[in-house]
């Protein structure tokens, strides 16, 4: 049976923000580089996909924090695979400080897309192939939700960049993150307090896009629904702190 991956982290100084501890972007790139590393070792990363026109890309993910770690603050990231289906696989993660006290959980679901068509792949082949792969443990969060519909009180526009594009060539994850959470105030930003973040991506923003960000503003926590110039929504998201 297959076992669970472990990676040893530690917050670095440009991963933290004025109050010295790690940032929701700074903890989710580490989430993601977790699985792609745990990818990679097992043969089924984005390299070995490429080869074939292939690649992963993030459907959907739920991230929760209880706290976030201070600057050089030493930290385990462990991650499983618990199932494939047909067009999704999910992929868990907890995060454990150096105590082993477990401060963040996320689960994050893939599809795989054909580099040319640019559509879903079917799994079922992959989840037979690396069968060995899966840990029959069940997720340490409550799946990603489904977002549904957005009603924005405030807009803010942003032009995709160089910057922005990862290597599917559409915008970054943890781009996308940060444009939603420049909208909220400071005050819930750099609290203490428990956080929830779940993403709903539905189309890729590409080069060149402007996007629309729109925010529909809660007392603790807000909704968001980013589109390009169609209007049609790319990301939808809720961020809500307990």
């Amino acid at each position: 049976m297959a076992e669970k991956t472990c990676f040893d982290c530690s917050i670095e100084p440009q991963e933290v923000d004025f109050t010295f501890r790690a940032t929701i972007p700074a903890l989710g790139a580490a989430i993601l580089n977790a699985a792609g590393l745990d990818a990679h070792g097992r043969g089924f990363g984005v390299d070995a996909l490429n080869a074939a026109n292939c690649s992963w890309v993030l459907s959907r993910m739920a991230i929760e924090l209880d706290a976030r770690p201070e600057q050089y603050a030493d930290y385990r990231i462990e991650t499983w695979i618990s199932d494939y289906g047909r067009v999704l696989s999910t992929r868990n993660f907890t995060l454990a400080d150096a105590a082993g006290r477990i401060f963040g959980r996320a689960v994050s679901q893939w599809a795989m897309i054909d580099l040319r068509s640019r559509s879903a792949v079917d799994l079922s082949g992959v989840g037979r192939e690396h069968a060995e792969a899966i840990v029959a443990e069940p997720s340490p969060a409550e799946r990603p939700r489904k977002i549904r519909s957005v009603a924005p009180t405030e807009t803010a526009t942003h032009r995709v960049v160089y910057s922005d594009i990862d290597f599917n060539r559409h915008v970054n994850t943890m781009r996308y993150i940060e444009m939603m959470l420049d909208m909220m105030p400071l005050e819930l930003l750099t609290c203490e307090a428990p956080v929830r973040l779940d993403l709903h991506f539905l189309k890729e923003c590409r080069y060149g896009q402007t996007l629309a960000i729109g925010c529909e503003r809660h007392e603790r926590g807000a909704l968001f629904e980013i589109a390009a110039e169609d209007g049609i929504a790319a990301v939808r998201a809720s961020v809500e702190w307990r």
